[in-house]
């Protein structure tokens, strides 16, 4: 015979927060990457506040791009912030055996695809200036709508200094990202006759 398991109870208080800026909820989504299924809500406002809680600093959560983000505000009203986002389906919270662990929705995934491929077009032309290739290596194996997004992004740019990195990435990538990247290459290669 089983047990019942007690899951955690999770209630959510936004405080009367009737709505946040767009940037507030981009930093709030893009501090919950590192805690999809394996972080909750009060970890998230840790990251936010700037914690130096030793389980924070062991798992490196304080590097992350929106560490600090919310540092002059108290804890109690940065875990708003984050339950006005999960009530406004940003986020959601499913359960883990009996914890309760953050999840994207599809509109909060939407906004961090955004959010990501941004960071990975800028790692990209920092990779153009050093001509180090060795960061396609990291584009690998990621979400395909990511990359997509990305690679669309690299397309409207209309930019020739792409195409060494798009060659070098072309050649590690799966074949359906391989037509893609072929296709940016050639177009960007047909703009600049």
């Amino acid at each position: 015979m089983s047990r019942r398991v007690k899951k955690v109870c999770v209630t959510l208080d936004s405080k009367d927060i009737r709505e946040m800026p767009m940037e507030d909820i981009r930093a709030i989504v893009r501090g919950a990457d590192d805690l999809i299924m394996s972080g909750g809500r009060n970890l998230l406002a840790k990251i936010l506040k700037v914690s130096k809680e030793k389980k924070l600093l062991e798992l490196k959560l304080n590097e992350s791009p929106v560490y600090g983000y919310f540092k002059e505000l108290k804890i109690d009203d940065i875990l708003a912030r984050v339950d006005w986002c999960i009530e406004n389906e940003y986020l959601d919270i499913e359960y883990d055996y009996r914890l309760p662990l953050l999840i994207y929705t599809k509109k909060g995934w939407e906004i961090e695809k955004d959010i990501y491929s941004d960071e990975f077009l800028q790692k990209i032309n920092e990779v153009c200036f050093t001509k180090n290739y060795d960061f396609v290596l990291q584009l690998k194996d990621r979400n395909r709508e990511l990359i997509i997004m990305l690679l669309d992004k690299i397309a409207a740019t209309g930019s020739r200094q792409y195409i060494p990195v798009l060659e070098a990435w072309e050649k590690i990538e799966y074949k359906k990202v391989q037509k893609k990247i072929n296709g940016i290459i050639k177009k960007l290669n047909d703009n600049n006759i």
